[in-house]
């Protein structure tokens, strides 16, 4: 099972977009997902049109350490997707953490709980916090979008860089080490301002450097993911080709280049999607 965070210590940058597309293609690929919403705006949660509501979520999980499937885990309508929805609305969750000898650690305890998924995706609030830091700590690998503006990179830099050093300090005295980040410039446009920040930010992280690499792979300004959204749908499914006329790649082409750079172990998987699909008569484009 890999456990990969969407993390940002800033707001806006589109955590919750990235994630259900991540994670509605590499479902349609095979991988059994699980959504877990640890946003206290849970849109996420209300992503993808649930095929059957558990009675909890979040709240369950990490308050009371309850892991069972049928209390804690919601099914959505798309096959291999399930959710753990954000329900934490009287915001208890981080003070019950602060207040807990195993705060910052229980989500890693948990995890080990949850039996049967290939993948395990945790969208979190774009704000520093006990819960994001918690995300961080239970992660193999966690995934930063960035939108390519110079406010939001001096912000990555300052807070979600910060926040991976302290971690580092505490994870010290744990079994826990702080994951790999690869950072995904979102909202790409076609402007000289955009491509400068995403190739200085590409330099200032080369080879790896403070564990962070900056992805060569964007996500592109455009309609089609708030159109998918609006659909509840993956934007692979929503846009497989690109439109007759447009420069930029097709929504589909984008999230599959995203999902094989972060994990080249899934390109065999997204690549016998792509043939399937192909022979039916849908998408046949090649993941890059």
């Amino acid at each position: 099972m890999r456990v990969v965070s969407v993390i940002s210590t800033k707001g806006g940058v589109g955590k919750t977009t990235v994630t259900a597309n991540l994670g509605g293609l590499l479902a349609d690929a095979g991988l059994k997902v699980l959504f877990i919403d640890l946003d206290s705006q849970p849109t996420l949660s209300s992503y993808y049109p649930l095929r059957t509501e558990a009675p909890g979520g979040t709240y369950e999980l990490i308050a009371l350490s309850d892991t069972a499937p049928d209390r804690v885990i919601s099914q959505t309508a798309h096959p291999n997707l399930d959710v753990v929805i954000s329900n934490d609305h009287a915001g208890q969750l981080p003070q019950l953490l602060l207040n807990a000898p195993d705060g910052r650690f229980r989500l890693a305890q948990l995890l080990s709980n949850l039996s049967g998924y290939d993948l395990i995706l945790i969208d979190t609030q774009g704000a520093r916090s006990i819960t994001l830091e918690m995300a961080v700590l239970a992660s193999d690998h966690a995934l930063s979008p960035i939108t390519p503006e110079l406010l939001s990179a001096r912000e990555f830099v300052r807070g979600t860089v910060g926040l991976l050093r302290d971690l580092e300090a505490l994870s010290q005295f744990t079994h826990l080490s702080v994951p790999p980040v690869s950072v995904l410039v979102n909202r790409l446009d076609e402007t000289a301002d955009a491509r400068g920040i995403h190739q200085t930010l590409a330099e200032m992280f080369a080879a790896g450097e403070q564990g962070v690499t900056v992805m060569q792979s964007t996500i592109r300004a455009g309609v089609a993911f708030r159109q998918a959204a609006s659909a509840g749908l993956p934007a692979h499914q929503f846009e497989p080709r690109k439109p007759v006329g447009r420069k930029s790649p097709a929504a589909a082409d984008q999230v599959k280049a995203m999902a094989c750079e972060l994990n080249p172990d899934w390109q065999p998987l997204i690549d016998a999607m792509v043939s399937t699909t192909a022979m039916q008569g849908g998408c046949h484009d090649e993941c890059h």
